[in-house]
């Protein structure tokens, strides 16, 4: 299985919405309608279930507004609190955004500390958290407000999925900036991360499922592969017995 870095899943997009000409609020679309999948097939959660989306102010929290209008639609209690202030958001998770507020959905703008001490009791009576804050472009640590909402979250002990990875966690390294969000479930995009897979990146992301989210074979192609991901049927020919009495003498010692 293909493993990707982070610069190499955005060139795919690039090149997906560049060159092909595919919208990127398409793959935004494709991928969140299946991270909702994920999240009713895991957690198969009652109905009258309450949701807090949380959401940063890049595309992984547009993917988080999807997610949100596709739960709401299925009937469920979802609040999206934006860690940021609404004029920041732009792109294709502006465009989600501003759905979502004219379908009524209930959105706090909490862009800093102050704020967030008087919103943050709505985590405390939900039943399930979706982290849409950071995404696979982080670089350097969580710190200040961001890193206090991530251990905040963490300390609650609620269900937790991740949108693409646990924010606070190196898609490359699998190292914690910081910080990092302990999911239960989290939903890749495109194809699973190097930092999914090497600990203790690999002890955060819980269960991961993998989203085709439209990406073409053709795109992935144009980008060189830097690491698969192997399994024992892989290499059981290395290691085959051709039978069980064999010994040195039939391999001419």
């Amino acid at each position: 299985m293909r493993l990707v870095k982070a610069s190499e899943i955005q060139e795919m997009d690039r090149i997906t919405i560049q060159e092909l000409g595919i919208p990127g609020a398409v793959l935004m679309e494709n991928a969140a309608r299946g991270a909702a999948r994920v999240f009713l097939d895991h957690f198969a959660p009652s109905t009258n279930s309450r949701v807090v989306v949380l959401c940063g102010r890049g595309n992984n929290g547009g993917d988080g507004y999807v997610m949100a209008r596709y739960l709401h639609q299925a009937g469920f209690r979802v609040t999206v609190i934006l860690l940021s202030k609404l004029n920041n958001v732009s792109g294709d998770a502006l465009i989600n955004l501003k759905v979502i507020k004219k379908m009524g959905l209930e959105i706090l703008e909490v862009p800093d500390a102050k704020r967030w001490g008087t919103k943050r009791r709505v985590l405390r009576s939900c039943d399930y958290i979706i982290d849409g804050i950071l995404g696979t472009g982080l670089n350097s640590p969580v710190k200040g407000f961001y890193s206090h909402v991530l251990k905040y979250v963490n300390a609650l002990g609620k269900p937790i999925m991740a949108i693409d990875i646990p924010s606070g966690l190196n898609a490359d390294t699998g190292q914690i900036m910081g910080v990092a969000i302990k999911a239960e479930l989290t939903a890749t995009f495109g194809f699973p991360k190097v930092g999914h897979l090497i600990f203790p990146g690999a002890d955060l992301v819980g269960r991961l499922i993998r989203i085709d989210i439209g990406i073409p074979d053709s795109v992935a192609s144009q980008v060189p592969m830097s690491c698969v991901m192997t399994n024992p049927t892989d290499l059981s020919h290395l290691f085959a017995i051709e039978n069980q009495d064999i010994h040195k003498g039939n391999r001419g010692h």
